[in-house]
């Protein structure tokens, strides 16, 4: 339940607002337009304090609400250019090819291999079976979340 106490406008206006600014591209002064269409006077500030505040209950909301992911994965990184900058995209995806998560970073390496499989695992749960290349890099992130999980007394390997 996304709880707005304290707040001096209705629930379900505020969170239209918030809705309708995240899933379209809009600037807070588009959305001020908006609203005063629909007969509501609220600034822009106070719009960017409502996406600020409801933003981030409504990610763990939908977090909460994903369907149950498949117990195979398949991994993969690609080299791309994002803003002038290159940089390693590594992402999930499961056997019905849904993306289960991403990660850009700078460096194809180990520790940049570990921090995805644990940002993967910590969201959708731990697989039966990830198929990888043949990077070491890969391999080497594997055995770290392995050891990790065995520490923590998990029985299930990835």
């Amino acid at each position: 339940m996304i709880s707005l106490k304290g707040c001096h406008f209705p629930k379900d206006l505020v969170l239209y607002a918030v809705l309708f600014y995240l899933r379209y591209t809009v600037s807070y002064r588009d959305l001020e337009e908006i609203m005063a269409e629909r007969d509501v006077s609220v600034d822009r500030a106070t719009l960017n304090r409502w996406v600020v505040k409801i933003s981030p209950m409504i990610a763990a909301r939908a977090q909460s609400k994903k369907r149950p992911t498949q117990k195979s994965w398949r991994m993969d990184k690609t080299y791309l250019r994002v803003r002038d900058k290159w940089v390693y995209l590594y992402r999930a995806v499961d056997k019905a090819g849904n993306t289960l998560d991403f990660m850009l970073s700078e460096r194809r390496n180990g520790p940049a291999a570990t921090r995805f499989f644990a940002k993967a695992l910590s969201s959708n749960g731990i697989p039966d079976k990830v198929v990888i290349d043949k990077n070491a890099a890969n391999a080497a992130g594997i055995r770290e979340v392995n050891r990790i999980l065995k520490w923590l007394g998990c029985q299930a390997k990835v």
